[in-house]
């Protein structure tokens, strides 16, 4: 394992379809947070840079300590691509660079018993690392820490493995984490600034099934080292006596960089949802998403129109029999193979993205997907204040990113409020943004999913 890092169809809108931020639709006032998210406001129609960024997964989890067993580093993604303003707009790159801070958040390694990472990443990854600094999987030689400087990637810029944890620098505990995105020129002038919601929480249950008990030094990631010793007796030794224990070594986790499914012929995530689906716990009920998942405080999956009491979990990814059986059976690959939008949203052109993965995904104009519709997990609207930033800053509305006036500087109606203010109280669907945008092409192929938006 120490080698891990080896139209226009219709011309008018009805009820049902939604046609640009006109159509009403109000921001979700969130569930509050540590990270002030910062104040919005629609920007200037003289812009002439926007930036959209967005964090690659939607949430991350990692390990509460490091000194036992370990599933997952802190590690967060953020991208960022940054849009010149015009007719036609286009996605800019040269001669920019772009930085990122964590807002309140200064410090990871002082910080509960996250330091114990920095004290064995050597036993578990085979790297040494300063504090504050993270592991990076896609540049190994970058560790970027807190704030720094985002890398241009083609289109876009990234920022990988930045080692962010779920407290505040004035000790809340709070996994919706902010980040500050800075665009600068060559001569250092800010061109464009937003803020995204940078997810990360500690909040893994294991002691629901694992009790901390004398036995285990009411640790209960040493009682899964006991269980896992005596239930399948590993062949090159017992892993209590090699703690801390990354589980990725002996499981792959295409996640942590991996390839194939390790030594022990059983991808990490086939091994844990395949041994809790049938289990029951202590107290005599099921294992549940967010037991693992966070979680009963954190509820990770927070976009309101995929988001039910258990998250919807199931919904896109099945239960925690058919995530494992559809890995054993080798139908899929974790983290490489993950529900489609296509599988409900079908008859929305655009939506089929093919082999890649939404999170990867562009289409109009070449934006990714996650820069109009928000992280996965997080799409807009948002039950968090900080996720529907972007879309508030823009265009007055948190919904995805619809009115053509962001990024079209000859388009009129860049926010929604005045023009709702006056003519849609009560928000009433209007077609008046298919009429007034900068596009000129008729084709359908034009506009963004070819206006079969819906109403969300």
């Amino acid at each position: 394992m120490k080698q891990l890092f080896t139209t226009v169809t219709k011309a008018l809108c009805t009820a049902s379809l939604f046609v640009m931020t006109a159509c009403g639709g109000g921001s979700s006032s969130g569930s509050g947070s540590g990270s002030d998210p910062g104040t919005t406001a629609i920007p200037a129609t003289n812009a002439q840079y926007v930036v959209f960024a967005w964090n690659d997964l939607g949430m991350h989890c990692l390990n509460p300590s490091y000194d036992t067993a370990v599933i997952l580093p802190p590690y967060n993604t953020v991208w960022a691509q940054v849009v010149k303003r015009g007719n036609p707009p286009q996605v800019a790159t040269a001669g920019l660079t772009v930085e990122y801070r964590i807002v309140n958040n200064s410090s990871s390694a002082t910080k509960r018993n996250f330091g114990q990472f920095w004290d064995n990443v050597m036993a578990l990854f085979g790297i040494s690392l300063a504090p504050n600094t993270g592991l990076n999987l896609e540049d190994p030689t970058i560790h970027n820490g807190l704030t720094g400087s985002m890398v241009l990637k083609s289109d876009h810029f990234q920022a990988n493995g930045i080692p962010v944890t779920p407290v505040d620098d004035n000790g809340v505990w709070n996994p919706y984490q902010v980040a500050e995105i800075t665009v600068k020129d060559a001569s250092g002038n800010i061109l464009a600034q937003t803020r995204t919601t940078v997810p990360t929480s500690d909040e893994i249950n294991c002691a629901k099934c694992h009790l901390p008990s004398a036995a285990n030094n009411n640790n209960p990631f040493l009682d899964i080292l006991q269980k896992h010793d005596k239930l399948h007796q590993p062949p090159d030794g017992l892993l209590v006596p090699k703690q801390p224990v990354l589980c990725a070594g002996c499981h792959g986790s295409p996640a942590l960089g991996t390839t194939g499914p390790g030594d022990s012929g059983k991808y990490l995530s086939a091994a844990i949802h395949r041994a809790h689906a049938d289990r029951l716990a202590p107290d005599g009920s099921p294992a549940a998403c967010f037991d693992c998942h966070p979680g009963a405080s954190t509820k990770c999956n927070r976009s309101l129109a995929h988001t039910a009491v258990t998250g919807n979990c199931t919904s896109c990814h099945g239960t925690l029999r058919q995530v494992a059986y559809s890995i054993i059976s080798s139908a899929r690959v974790p983290w490489q193979s993950e529900p489609k939008c296509a599988s409900c949203h079908g008859a929305i052109a655009g939506v089929d993205t093919g082999t890649i993965l939404y999170r990867n995904a562009k289409e109009h104009g070449g934006i990714y997907c996650a820069g109009c519709h928000g992280s996965p997990h997080a799409m807009v609207p948002s039950r968090e204040a900080t996720d529907n930033y972007q879309a508030l800053q823009y265009q007055g509305k948190a919904k995805s990113m619809g009115s053509c006036g962001v990024c079209h500087a000859g388009s009129r109606g860049a926010g929604a409020e005045g023009f709702m203010e006056k003519h849609g109280p009560g928000g009433q669907p209007t077609a008046c943004n298919v009429c007034h945008t900068a596009v000129t092409n008729a084709a359908p192929g034009s506009w963004p999913h070819q206006f079969q938006w819906q109403n969300r």
